[in-house]
């Protein structure tokens, strides 16, 4: 789904490590994107700048020109394509409950004592 039909993008594999350091650092260029994910993956630079042209495309990421250059932008918060990703999960994987989702990453992760803490304390925020 397009952002400027209304919805949220729908945003690859490959496009979320575009947008996660876009989202920590904008402004950028593209050669910054490309130094930022460096040796991390195996992609030229023509990769991540096609990458950075699809987000546009589909309205994740706004551009600016800057004589020849370009800086690019989020056009969308990190935190709902997050929620929305979730959600698609949830739909496609669990038919839309929660509960089974929960049990299943809890029972299969490795969860350190600080992590169940944390839950716990979240859960208990919950039932007040």
């Amino acid at each position: 789904m397009d952002h400027r039909s209304g919805g949220l993008p729908r945003i690859s594999e490959a496009e979320w490590e575009v947008m996660r350091i876009v989202w920590a650092n904008a402004p950028l260029t593209a050669s910054d994107v490309v130094s930022a994910i460096g040796d991390s993956k195996d992609w030229n630079p023509k990769t991540v700048r096609s990458l950075m042209n699809r987000l546009v495309e589909k309205g994740a990421l706004g551009c600016n020109a800057e004589g020849k250059s370009y800086t690019y932008f989020p056009l969308v918060k990190e935190d709902e394509c997050v929620r929305s990703e979730t959600s698609s999960l949830l739909r496609r994987i669990y038919g839309g409950a929660l509960k089974p989702m929960l049990v299943h990453f809890l029972s299969d992760e490795r969860l350190t004592k600080a992590d169940i803490e944390e839950l716990k304390q979240i859960l208990d925020r919950r039932k007040e």
